[in-house]
């Protein structure tokens, strides 16, 4: 692996202040060319401040930063992309309706006397994905027809193209396939070989472990940890991060399952999912596992009502009497059935909104008579679920949007539990969330089940199938392909029937 004598970036004793909020308190950090170095902390930690503070989107008040050992204070992003440092975000900056091409060159174009020089441009296109090995990517397709794996790809590309020295990725699998996942890791390590200096910024700590060679933990915009990945263990980055003892990363809350509550019968969607069966039971935490686009959010969403239905049922089980659950959101509502999207930002939550609006539209008849609603009584229900799903917020009235990722989703689930559901079904409910907040939804989780609360889990993330679900069921290709109790599997034997290859393991 490529040394150097001095680091390739530095940023020491770098400050920044909001108003009242002090974000960093003389951070330092150092990436050696040839070295991929994690950047760990839980959401507000300072991460995303001191980024930007490299990206040049925002100043610090303090500190000094160097690249190849000359002093950089950049003045904007561009300036910052000019003098060797680019930024890979999660939410990935593309215009999808121009070309491949177009974007690789975006903002860089070669011209000269106002004439784009298109040959020039294209040979520097090709190069900057050859480097990927990605040469084969045609470059006249709009960048919106390609697979989000692919776009990220352009994206690096792009800053390849500037000459980039230092790149910085920013929880760059979130959206990502397992597969799409490996091959970026396969350019990191190809871009780490050639030289190049990477922040790896990411709350799957098993990634971090993967792919990163030394690590750099933040908590309240300070530096608390430094070192090398392979001399630590991830319990340690964890207490490292929280600043305190975690019981379990999956807290185990004693709960029984009852009598079933949900009856799913034959049941299909116009594409996806395919004559599925399944009975959940009370206070049981159900796990649905299966690689994206196995049809596991379009069959919860199919279940609440928000997908199409081709044939079945689904049913609500009440001893002797069986009711079907109907085919629109607010009949399921009414039936006991919630759901929590995956796209908390999109469909989620109306992140403008006050939190006790998001809380209680589902159900605003408790606070009204004649028409007018009573506000301070609303109010005051708003806070008891606040403190039971322990919220970080100043109050009701304030906006989803200034929330935290996992505070978001903790309103997310209240609302569910302030509209009396007694099925939650849970889509991707911790993605993008840091461990700490990982940990006290799945205590939320478990509390739920403890009280008989029905719990569909949907998550790409097998550790948290595993360590909170008491049974799991995978898909593959719309199919429910196998269920069984969770101590029966583990990641091998899932990821065999998730990829339908169910005679080796299953």
């Amino acid at each position: 692996m490529p040394r150097m004598n001095r680091p390739l970036l530095t940023m020491s004793d770098v400050s920044k202040r909001f108003g009242a909020t002090q974000a960093l308190a003389g951070v330092s950090l150092e990436v050696e060319a040839g070295q991929v170095r994690a950047l760990i902390g839980e959401n507000g930690a300072g991460k995303s401040t001191l980024m930007k503070i490299l990206a040049g989107a925002i100043r610090a008040d303090a500190g000094r930063m160097t690249v190849a050992g000359e002093d950089y204070a950049p003045t904007g992003p561009a300036d910052a992309r000019r003098r060797g440092v680019a930024m890979i975000f999660q939410e990935l900056n593309l215009a999808p309706h121009l070309s491949v091409e177009a974007n690789i060159l975006l903002g860089q174009e070669r011209s000269r006397c106002g004439l784009l020089r298109g040959r020039e441009s294209r040979q520097i296109a090709r190069r900057a994905l050859a480097r990927l090995a990605q040469a084969e990517l045609p470059l006249d397709v709009p960048v919106g027809t390609l697979s989000i794996g692919a776009q990220q790809l352009v994206e690096i590309a792009r800053a390849l193209a500037s000459d980039a020295r230092v790149l910085v990725f920013d929880e760059p699998t979130s959206s990502l396939t397992e597969e799409d996942t490996a091959c970026l890791f396969q350019v990191i390590r190809e871009l780490r070989a050639a030289g190049l200096g990477i922040i790896y910024i990411s709350h799957f700590l098993e990634e971090v472990a993967e792919i990163s060679d030394t690590y750099t933990v933040l908590r309240d915009g300070r530096t608390v940890a430094s070192g090398r990945i392979e001399e630590t263990t991830l319990d340690a980055i964890v207490r490292q991060m929280v600043g305190r003892d975690l019981d379990e990363l999956f807290p185990h809350v004693p709960h029984e399952a009852g009598e079933v509550v949900l009856r799913v019968k034959n049941f299909s969607g116009v594409k996806s999912p395919r004559g599925v069966g399944l009975e959940l039971h009370r206070g049981e935490i159900f796990g649905l596992a299966g690689l994206i686009g196995a049809g596991r959010s379009e069959l919860v969403r199919a279940i609440f009502g928000l997908e199409r239905v081709a044939s079945g049922e689904v049913a609500i089980v009440d001893g002797a009497r069986v009711a079907p659950v109907g085919r629109s959101p607010r009949r399921s509502i009414e039936r006991g059935l919630g759901l929590v999207s995956e796209d908390r930002k999109e469909e989620g939550l109306a992140v403008e909104l006050s939190i006790a609006d998001n809380l209680t539209y589902t159900r605003l008849s408790k606070y009204g008579r004649g028409g007018v609603l009573n506000l301070r009584r609303r109010d005051a229900a708003v806070r008891e679920y606040i403190e039971r799903v322990r919220c970080k917020t100043t109050g009701p009235g304030q906006a989803i949007a200034e929330l935290s990722g996992g505070n978001q989703q903790k309103i997310a689930i209240a609302r569910l539990l302030h509209q009396e559901a007694e099925v939650f079904l849970l889509d991707e409910p911790t993605r993008g969330i840091d461990v700490g907040t990982k940990a006290e939804i799945y205590r939320l989780i478990g509390e739920l089940a403890r009280v008989g609360k029905t719990i569909v889990l949907v998550s790409s993330y097998l550790p948290e199938l595993l360590g909170v679900c008491d049974r799991i069921g995978v898909m593959c290709r719309g199919e429910l392909r196998e269920v069984r109790p969770t101590r029966e599997w583990n990641e091998e034997s899932i990821m065999h029937c998730a990829t339908g290859r169910e005679q080796v393991a299953c």
